[in-house]
């Protein structure tokens, strides 16, 4: 994420831009609707030439707009998508150029601005380091963003690992390696719920000091989950490097469809950010050369790790593990993460 520096009147421009684009957007999300299609090919001669004389876009801004509509009303084809008049405007190297690495020049409707970038990053900084793709134009709190994909070189590889670091998910416990090494979410659930408490209490006050209070707050308890799953993933991919050995994580996917829980549990369930820990650990990995392999969880928490006995009743609460077949007994989150080191791949995955 890349800050923007513009001018009054470069924030302008930009501001009626992204208007224009989500305005078009929603008009062909409605359009898409109608028809049932989420196929551009179809899509464009219906509104290629309303798009450019009604809200004044260029020819690849336009081809932007319907790509954006279609691929929302991909997600889910029962519901128009709608797009915020301020939401992100996808740029690509039509419309978008870099001017070095400290300035970029943006499309507009009055044609083209060089704004300066006055955080690059620290990855524009590193040798080898190139954009990648199209960026998004992100307007928050006032401020402007450039969302980059970039590509960092990547260390050649040293064959295969020594050995593998496993590492069980959760949401009691963020993380625990097969070490034995465990990261707790005590910190990040107790936010989460202080936070609950203060926004329920603040919606039922009402007054516009309570009102501001809630804006300030935005995006707050996440920014902190966020660096708790930065700093978790770092350790774990450190640990890994310096030990000669690649990382095998669960496959996750659909989880949240699979699982049930009590209705206290239900907002650490759905808060859980499991995925975005392994987006971290996966390009974090990437960049220091550990291999990560992602394997099947099933069974993972009730199999014993020393003789591979697999019962409900070897876990009798959610904090023990002891096996009834041979008698082993530990965390059952350290069981289950040497039980996923031991697992074969059941893909290899991009996982970012």
């Amino acid at each position: 994420m890349l800050k923007l520096a513009p001018s009054p009147e470069q924030v302008a421009a930009l501001e009626s831009t992204m208007r224009a684009c989500n305005a078009a957007a929603n008009h062909v999300a409605k359009v898409a609707f109608e028809h049932r299609t989420a196929n551009k090919i179809r899509l464009q001669p219906l509104v290629y030439c309303e798009l450019r004389e009604r809200f004044g876009l260029s020819a690849q801004m336009a081809i932007r707009s319907i790509a954006k509509a279609c691929e929302a009303y991909k997600r889910d084809k029962a519901i128009q998508p709608t797009f915020r008049p301020l939401g992100a405007v996808a740029y690509d190297q039509r419309i978008l150029t870099w001017k070095g690495r400290d300035a970029v020049s943006i499309l507009t409707l009055t044609g083209r601005i060089i704004v300066p970038v006055v955080y690059q990053g620290r990855w524009l900084a590193t040798t080898g380091t190139t954009i990648r793709g199209q960026a998004d134009l992100i307007h928050r709190d006032g401020k402007w963003f450039l969302a980059v994909v970039i590509d960092v070189p990547e260390p050649t590889g040293g064959g295969e690992p020594d050995g593998w670091l496993g590492i069980d998910l959760g949401i009691v416990n963020i993380a625990t390696d097969s070490d034995g090494t465990t990261h707790t979410g005590k910190g990040v659930r107790a936010v989460r719920r202080r936070n609950n408490r203060l926004r329920a209490k603040l919606q039922r006050v009402g007054t516009k000091s309570a009102k501001r209070l809630l804006k300030k707050r935005r995006r707050k308890e996440s920014r902190y989950a966020r660096d708790v799953n930065h700093c978790i993933s770092k350790g774990l991919v450190g640990k890994a490097k310096d030990t000669g050995r690649g990382i095998k994580l669960e496959d996750l996917s659909g989880i949240r469809d699979r699982v049930t829980v009590r209705k206290a549990q239900r907002s650490d369930l759905h808060s859980w950010a499991f995925h975005q820990l392994r987006a971290f650990v996966g390009y974090k990995a990437a960049i220091a050369g550990v291999p990560v392999v992602v394997v099947d969880p099933r069974n993972t928490s009730r199999e014993c790790s020393r003789c591979g006995h697999i019962d409900t009743r070897n876990r009798p609460t959610r904090d023990d593990f002891r096996c009834i077949s041979c008698a082993h007994a530990e965390g059952a989150d350290t069981n289950a993460a040497r039980n996923i080191a031991r697992r074969a791949a059941v893909m290899q995955p991009n996982a970012a």
